[in-house]
C-alpha cells in the first residue's frame, strides 16, 4: 500500500498528517510542509552542544546586504566557535557548521522566504503508527520507498533526533523538485555569472539577481538556496556533519 506519511511526538508535541490522494503535486506540497515543520523543531534539539540563545546574540543588524556580509566573513564562524559546546577541533568544525545554519536561518527569515509554501504541521490529523514518543517519515510511492524512524526514551541522544530532522529535511528538499517538476538548472543558470562571492559590490549584485528572479513560491525557495550557496551559506542543516559528529563523539 503506497504512502506518505510524517508523525512526531515528543515533549508534548505531537502532529501527524499524511498524503490523502497521493499525486507528484500532493506529495510535493506536504513534503513542503514537512520540511519547514523539522526546520522549526530542529534547533530545540541541538542544545547539548550548542548555547542556540546565545549563538543567536550574534544575529547581525542592518539590511540584507549587510547581514550577508557579516554572515559571511570569518569572524561570524569564529565567534560562533564560542557558542559550540566542544574541545576537540575537528568535532568543533562539524558543529559550527550545523550553528551557522541556525544563525543563518534566524537572521534571514524576515528578509528572504526560507520556507516552502504551505505552512506547518500543526495537528495530528492521523493515527500515529507508535504509541511511544518518535519521529516517524515514511514513503512508499512507486518506486520510492524511505523510512526514517526513531524510537525516543530517556536515553535517546537529543542531537541523535536532531540528525534525523535534518535527515527528513534533506529527503523533502530532494524530492520536492522532483514531483514539483522544479527546473534547478534554471535556477542555477539564473546565477550562472557568480561563482564564489567574496567583495562587498558582489553581495549587492547577487542580491539583486534574486530580485530579478521569477517564479513560483517553490522555485523562490530553491533560488534562495543556489544565492545562499555562493556565499557558503545554507539553510539546511548538514545531516551528515551529526551523523560524523554522533560516531566520533561517541
Amino acid at each position: 500500500m503506497d504512502v506518505v506519511e510524517f508523525t512526531m511526538k515528543h515533549r508534548g508535541f505531537t502532529v501527524g498528517e499524511s498524503v490523502h490522494e497521493l499525486t507528484d503535486d500532493n506529495i510535493a506540497m506536504f513534503l513542503a510542509r514537512v520540511s519547514n515543520t523539522v526546520l522549526t523543531k530542529f534547533p530545540e534539539y541541538v542544545g547539548d552542544v550548542i548555547d542556540v540563545k546565545g549563538l543567536l546574540t550574534l544575529i547581525p543588524q542592518g539590511n540584507l546586504d549587510e547581514k550577508l556580509k557579516a554572515l559571511k566573513s570569518p569572524g561570524t564562524s569564529r565567534k560562533i566557535g564560542n557558542y559550540v559546546i566542544e574541545e576537540d577541533k575537528k568535532l568543533k568544525k562539524l558543529l559550527v557548521e550545523v550553528a551557522k545554519v541556525i544563525l543563518t536561518r534566524e537572521a534571514l527569515k524576515d528578509e528572504l522566504p526560507l520556507e516552502f509554501p504551505g505552512g506547518r504541521i500543526e495537528e495530528l490529523k492521523i493515527e500515529p503508527r507508535y504509541k511511544e514518543e518518535h519521529v516517524n517519515f515514511t514513503a512508499k510511492y512507486g518506486k520510492w520507498i524511505v523510512v526514517k524512524r526513531l524510537i525516543i526514551d530517556e536515553k535517546t541522544p537529543m542531537l541523535e533526533i536532531a540528525r534525523l530532522l535534518a535527515s527528513i529535511n534533506e529527503t523533502a528538499v530532494n524530492k520536492i523538485r522532483e514531483f514539483a517538476g522544479v527546473d534547478i538548472s534554471r535556477i542555477e543558470s539564473h546565477f550562472s555569472e557568480f561563482k564564489k562571492v567574496k567583495k562587498a559590490e558582489d553581495i549587492t549584485r547577487l542580491i539583486e539577481k534574486f530580485k530579478e528572479f521569477r517564479g513560483d513560491e517553490l522555485e523562490a525557495r530553491y533560488a534562495v538556496n543556489v544565492m545562499l550557496s555562493k556565499l557558503n551559506l545554507t539553510i539546511d542543516p548538514p545531516a551528515k556533519n551529526l551523523e560524523k559528529y554522533l560516531e566520533k563523539a561517541g
